[in-house]
């Protein structure tokens, strides 16, 4: 796997450093405000070794420099090009040397003794190969970051016999895992460019025989969505089906797929029909209209896959 990288001098240390406790990975994109407030909140972390890589995917907004000016004990990866989520956070893999790696959003900050809650979980849990948080937004209220089942499930019964613990998956913004489990998974699966790639992850560890967790003793304000601030709408849920469908052909068999993609379109359809039906009597028209692009784009995306799946099997 290349690696396009700044340690200072503008190349990767051949001489790794001694192996530490914990390796907190963050991959940035145009998030330099938020970037610079989650680096401060890593102070907490003198009862064990830490070390924290940056992967910045090529930001527009100065975030790389910063970085260096900073915070330069990080070791910083500036990549000349966005390699998406998958691949940056691959990259921090290759070349970090913590028993436990922290994969952390740059939206977000560690709050006061969250790293020793998710040590102590992990030493004390020792069938979970990655655990999740407690996130809370800026006002103190939790967010929904646990879930019991996988997009589609119910299509792929078969598939999800046997696995171990009653978590599927966590929200990836901020998560703690074995360096054995990870490396044993082989990393994040490179085919998801953002969304969905913890989704992934975890299904393929509890495949391996990993147990998911959550640690709700170790709390992580999340700001969320800022590197996707500038996007209109349409485009980010277009990002999120196709991940979603990325994850289906990864896992799921061609009919179960095709099961799904008909499911969402029937239902894209009829919510496109109901909105419609409402729009004179809702008052916010504006979400109303953000709605409708939400289900526009999903019947656009899943009828085109079903398309595509219908021209494989004539030919």
């Amino acid at each position: 796997m290349a690696v396009y990288a700044f340690i200072k001098d503008k190349k990767i240390k051949k001489n790794m450093p001694d192996p530490c406790d914990l390796s907190i990975i963050i991959v940035n994109y145009n998030t330099q405000g938020y970037l610079g407030r989650c680096l401060e909140s890593l102070s907490e972390t003198s009862d064990f070794s830490a070390e924290i890589i940056v992967v910045d995917n090529a930001s527009k907004d100065l975030s790389a420099e910063m970085v260096r000016e900073r915070f330069p004990e990080a070791v910083l990866i500036a990549n000349t090009e966005n390699l998406g989520f998958a691949k940056a956070n691959n990259q921090a893999i290759a070349v970090s040397m913590g028993r436990y790696l922290y994969f952390l959003n740059p939206d977000a900050e560690v709050q006061k003794g969250a790293f020793g809650a998710m040590i102590s979980y992990m030493e004390t849990h020792p069938d979970v190969g990655l655990a999740g948080t407690r996130l809370v937004n800026p006002d103190g209220s939790t967010q929904p970051s646990v879930e019991s089942r996988y997009p589609g499930q119910k299509h792929a019964k078969k598939l999800m016999a046997g696995l171990k613990g009653d978590i599927a998956w966590v929200l990836g913004a901020s998560m703690i895992a074995r360096r054995s489990a990870i490396m044993h998974a082989g990393g994040f699966n490179e085919d998801f460019f953002l969304y969905g790639e913890e989704q992934d992850l975890c299904l393929r560890l509890r495949r391996a025989g990993w147990s998911i967790g959550y640690i709700p003793d170790a709390v992580v304000l999340h700001w969320g969505g800022k590197s996707e601030r500038d996007h209109l709408p349409e485009n980010v849920w277009e990002k999120k089906f196709r991940a979603e469908l990325t994850f289906y052909h990864s896992h799921y068999s061609s009919n179960a797929i095709k099961r799904i993609c008909m499911e969402n379109l029937i239902q894209a359809m009829w919510r496109i029909i109901l909105l419609k039906l409402t729009l004179p009597f809702y008052a916010d028209k504006t979400r109303l209209h953000h709605k409708l692009d939400k289900y526009r784009v999903a019947f656009r995306v899943f009828l085109r896959t079903l398309q595509n799946h219908a021209v494989n099997i004539d030919s």
